[in-house]
């Protein structure tokens, strides 16, 4: 590997909370009577919870005041952190944390860029709270992806050129954030690999010692 950085997205990638976010958002569907599916929640992969929001009202027949459409974000928010409550350590592969160890024993620096708010729940909750050397979130950007600023932020955060930072993703979004911000990225999971767009398609999470 001819990086010294590798950053990582959250979701999908290091843990997978895909179906808590379904649940949260099913009920707030439920709740306005729109049709919602795994389908649908699958868009939803790597867009900010406003824009997923507004992704699941394509199929409402109403109009919405922002004050509500901020109601039910935050009430889908509320939701969706109760069921993070259920995560322990053990939602975290065994095989991730030893890739993850044996990157640090070859002395790259790692990161986590996801647009969440709720990385450090989630971080905290599957024991790698402090694992990371730089954590850029949700809660320290105003761009969500597939704009660059999470993984410029976070490669600025660990005084890494972004030419020398790996940025691994499981959504299309984030591998185009990678490549506007100048980095180079790895795929991992279908709707990234099959895109054809990144640098690296990852069989595993392991396959990243062999980049």
């Amino acid at each position: 590997m001819n990086f010294k950085a590798v950053i990582f997205d959250l979701d999908g990638v290091i843990c997978h909370t895909d179906h808590y976010h379904y649940i949260a958002w099913k009920a707030i569907a439920d709740e306005l009577n729109i049709p919602f599916d795994e389908k649908i929640n699958d868009r939803l992969r790597g867009v900010s919870r406003m824009e997923s929001f507004h992704i699941i009202l394509e199929r409402y027949h109403g109009v919405l005041t922002k004050q509500q459409e901020l109601h039910y974000v935050e009430e889908k928010n509320q939701i969706y952190r109760g069921l993070l409550q259920q995560m322990t350590p053990g939602d975290l592969d065994s095989s991730t944390l030893q890739t993850l160890q044996c990157l640090r024993e070859k002395g790259l620096k790692l990161a986590i860029g996801s647009s969440s708010k709720n990385t450090a729940l989630i971080l905290e909750r599957i024991g790698l709270g402090n694992f990371f050397d730089a954590v850029c979130d949700g809660t320290q950007i105003t761009h969500s992806k597939p704009d660059p600023e999470v993984f410029l932020k976070a490669s600025e955060m660990l005084g890494v050129l972004p030419e020398f930072c790996l940025v691994v993703e499981d959504a299309r979004t984030g591998l185009q954030a990678a490549h506007a911000g100048g980095m180079e990225c790895a795929a991992l999971g279908p709707d990234a690999t099959s895109s054809k767009m990144a640098d690296y398609n990852l069989g595993s999470f392991s396959d990243l010692l062999l980049v």
